[in-house]
């Protein structure tokens, strides 16, 4: 039975999705990682919850100024802007 099962899902053409799924799980289970362990504002044990509100400006902007968002601070929007640029350029060679 486990095999007929087996063999019904694990076809060679799901396997991108299945790769897909678990990268996306991947990224959100960082992103609650990186919430619990480095965030300002979350605090798990009962002492840091007990402190109530603190003025931890430093904390703070190093936690939203971290390195990915100094890396793209100063680069295009654009995904593939080159692509973009012939696609959109008004002037066309003749």
């Amino acid at each position: 039975m486990a095999s007929a099962t087996a063999n019904r899902w694990l076809r060679p053409e799901v396997y991108p999705l299945f790769a897909t799924v678990g990268v996306a799980v991947g990224i959100c289970a960082m992103q609650l990682v990186r919430n619990i362990c480095t965030n300002p504002e979350v605090r798990v044990t009962k002492e840091n919850r007990a402190a109530g509100v603190l003025d931890n400006f430093e904390e703070g902007e190093k936690y939203s100024q971290h390195a990915v968002r100094k890396f793209v601070r100063n680069r295009s929007p654009q995904v593939m802007p080159s692509i973009n640029k012939f696609f959109s350029d008004p002037n066309i060679p003749n």
